[in-house]
C-alpha cells in the first residue's frame, strides 16, 4: 500500500483532495477511511437528516465532557464516519461564510486566504442552480447547491417577518451580501443528498491512481523529521500505508489533532504525560476549539401547515414512498428554506447571529414538541470569544480523545445569546405571523429577565455541529498555529492538514462549504501550482453599522 498522496480521512476535505491532487492523472492517492459505505435511504434522503447523524454506523459518537457552564451537561459531537465525512451525516446547508471571515483569517496570518483569495475556490468548487452570477458564484463545479421550492407559506412569513423588523432581505447570502433574511441554500441534487463523496470521491474513483482503503489511522509515521506513510489498523493487523511525497490529514476537528498528538506532534508536557515522544513541540496542536451554539424558539402553529402532519407513521411513510419513487416531496428537501443573518447590536460590523427557520417544533432527535403544530427558528451567534481543547484521554488511539469546547464561558456569550432571543421573539411578533403564531411554545414568554433567559439558556443551548479550529492555520512564527498558510505542518516536513481544524477563526453560518474549501485550494498548494487568481468582488456591508443594529 504505497502511493505519491495519502490523505486521512474521505470528508469533506479529503474528498476534494483526492479529487484534485489525482485530476491530471500525475499522481497516485490513497484515502484511508475507517467509515464504511455512503449508500441507503436514510443518508441519501435530504428529510431523514436527523437519521444518520444518531446511527452509530455512521457518527463516531463523540460526546463532549461534562460542559461547567451548561449544567455539567455532556454534548452530543456528531462526526461522520462514513464516506463522505459530516457531508453525508449533516443538515446539507450551504453557507460560505461572510468576507470578513476570511480577511480575519488573513489578518491573524494565514496569508493567501483573504476573501479575494479563497472567492475563485468557492466558484470553481459549486454548480449553483439559482441562476447566472459569474461574479459571485460556479457553474460547473462538483458541488451542486440548490434552494428549496420553499411552498409552505412559513418559510415566506419568516423572510417577510424579518422585513417588517427593519432587516433587509438578499438575494444571495453566499453572493455579495450576506446580511438579512432570504432563502437558504443546500447540498441537494435532483431529491438527493449531495455529499462530498459523491460530488468528489466517486469520480476519482473511477480513475485508475485513486483508492481507498478502510482502516483505522492511529499514528503518522515520521522518520528523521519527515511524515513517509500512516500506521494503521484493519481488523486485528498493524499496516502501513506509505506515501511518496506526502501525507495529508483531513480527519475532522477532532480526529486531526488527535492523530497528531499520537504522532508525537502537540505540546510537549501533554506528549510526555502520556509516554509519546516529542517531534514537534507545537502547544496549538488541539487548541483553539470552536463551535456554534444554538437555541430552538418554537411557536405553536393556528394552522395545520407544518410538516408535523407528517408526524406519524402514515405521514412518513407516504413521504418516503414519494421520495423513493420521484425524489420529491417534503423528503427532497433537509426543510432549512429560509435564512437570516442579523447583526446583534450597532458597532458590530457584520452580521453575528444566524437563524435557520424549519416549519416543525422539533428537535434533532427527531422528537416532536408535545403541542403538535408548530415552527421554530434555530438562532445562535456566530462568533463566539469561548475556546475550547481536544486533548488525549491516553495514548491508546483507539479510546476517543477528551473533548471540552468551554462553552458560555465569557459573559459576552451570556450578553449575546440574550439578545438573540429578544430579536427572534421581536421577528415572530411581526404582522407576518399574525394567522399562524398562537403563543410561544420555547422557551414560554413567562420568561422575561436576563436571569430567567439564563436559566434557558443553560439548560437548552445546543451545539450546531461546527467544530473547528484545533490545528489553527497562521504565521511560521506564530507559537500557537500548528499549520501555516500552505496548510504544511509547522516543524515537520511531508505532513500536511487540511480541514476545518485549520480554521484560525469560525466562520458565519455552517462549515461544510468552507471545508470543501481548504481541501479545494489545499490541493494547489500541495501540487505547487500557482493559486487561482483573487477576486476583488464588492460587499456590501450596512453603510449604518457604527450607529444601527438594523
Amino acid at each position: 500500500m504505497e502511493a505519491d498522496y495519502v490523505i486521512v480521512g474521505a470528508g469533506s476535505a479529503g474528498c476534494a483532495l483526492a479529487y484534485r491532487l489525482s485530476e491530471d492523472g500525475a499522481n497516485s492517492v490513497i484515502v484511508i477511511e475507517y467509515g464504511g459505505s455512503d449508500a441507503g435511504p436514510f443518508i441519501q434522503m435530504p428529510g431523514a437528516l436527523s437519521f444518520p447523524m444518531n446511527m452509530k454506523r455512521y457518527d463516531w459518537g463523540f460526546e463532549s465532557e461534562p460542559e461547567p457552564h451548561l449544567g455539567n451537561r455532556k454534548m452530543h459531537v456528531p462526526r461522520g464516519k462514513v464516506l463522505g465525512g459530516s457531508s453525508s451525516i449533516n443538515g446539507m446547508v450551504f453557507v460560505r461564510g461572510h468576507a470578513e471571515d476570511f480577511n480575519h483569517w488573513r489578518d491573524c496570518g494565514a496569508q493567501g486566504w483573504s476573501y479575494a483569495d479563497v472567492l475563485p475556490y468557492f466558484k470553481r468548487m459549486e454548480t449553483w442552480n439559482g441562476g447566472d452570477d459569474p461574479v459571485y458564484r460556479g457553474k460547473s463545479g462538483p458541488l451542486f447547491v440548490s434552494r428549496g421550492t420553499r411552498k409552505n407559506p412559513l418559510f415566506m412569513a419568516f423572510q417577510e417577518a424579518g422585513r417588517q423588523a427593519g432587516y433587509p432581505v438578499t438575494e444571495d447570502y453566499n453572493g455579495g451580501q450576506q446580511e438579512g433574511f432570504g432563502a437558504m441554500e443546500q447540498t441537494v441534487f435532483k431529491g438527493e443528498r449531495w455529499s462530498a463523496a459523491k460530488a468528489y470521491l466517486r469520480p476519482a474513483l473511477k480513475r485508475p491512481n485513486v483508492s481507498v482503503v478502510r482502516g483505522f489511522a492511529r499514528r503518522v509515521i515520521i522518520k528523521d523529521g519527515r511524515a513517509t506513510g500512516v500506521e494503521i489498523v484493519r481488523k486485528t493487523l498493524v499496516e502501513a500505508v506509505r506515501a511518496r511525497k506526502e501525507v495529508i490529514i483531513a480527519a475532522s476537528a477532532i480526529n486531526s489533532p488527535k492523530l497528531l498528538l499520537l504522532s508525537g506532534i502537540g505540546p510537549a508536557g501533554h506528549l510526555q504525560e502520556h509516554g509519546i515522544d516529542v517531534v514537534a513541540d507545537r502547544p496549538g496542536v488541539g487548541q483553539n476549539l470552536q463551535d456554534h451554539l444554538e437555541l430552538y424558539l418554537q411557536v405553536k402553529s393556528k394552522l395545520p401547515i407544518t410538516l408535523y402532519r407528517y408526524w406519524n407513521l402514515l405521514g412518513k411513510a407516504r413521504v418516503g414512498l414519494q421520495w423513493m419513487l420521484t425524489r420529491t416531496g417534503p423528503g427532497a428537501s433537509n426543510q432549512f428554506e429560509t435564512a437570516g443573518f442579523i447583526r446583534s447590536v450597532a458597532g458590530v460590523d457584520y452580521p453575528d447571529i444566524q437563524y435557520h427557520f424549519l416549519p416543525i417544533a422539533v428537535s434533532y432527535n427527531g422528537k416532536a414538541a408535545a403541542e403538535g403544530h408548530g415552527f421554530q427558528a434555530h438562532v445562535g451567534t456566530n462568533r463566539s470569544p469561548s475556546r475550547g481543547q481536544v486533548t488525549l484521554r491516553s495514548n491508546n488511539a483507539m479510546e476517543p480523545p477528551k473533548i471540552q469546547f468551554n462553552y458560555m464561558s465569557r459573559e459576552e456569550d451570556w450578553q449575546d445569546f440574550r439578545t438573540a432571543i429578544r430579536l427572534t421573539r421581536e421577528v415572530f411578533a411581526q404582522p407576518a405571523f399574525d394567522k399562524y403564531a398562537d403563543g410561544e411554545i420555547q422557551p414560554g414568554a413567562h420568561l422575561q429577565s436576563d436571569e430567567e433567559l439564563d436559566g434557558f439558556i443553560r439548560q437548552h443551548a445546543e451545539s450546531a455541529y461546527h467544530p473547528c479550529g484545533t490545528c489553527k492555520m497562521g504565521a511560521v512564527d506564530d507559537p500557537m498555529a500548528v499549520v501555516d498558510s500552505e496548510t504544511r505542518v509547522i516543524g515537520v516536513e511531508g505532513l500536511r492538514v487540511a480541514d476545518s481544524s485549520i480554521f484560525p477563526r469560525i466562520t458565519n453560518g455552517n462549515l461544510n462549504g468552507p471545508s470543501i474549501m481548504v481541501g479545494e485550494k489545499a490541493a494547489d498548494h500541495i501540487l505547487g501550482r500557482a493559486m487561482l487568481p483573487p477576486e476583488d468582488a464588492p460587499v456590501w456591508m450596512n453603510p449604518n453599522w457604527k450607529k444601527s443594529q438594523r
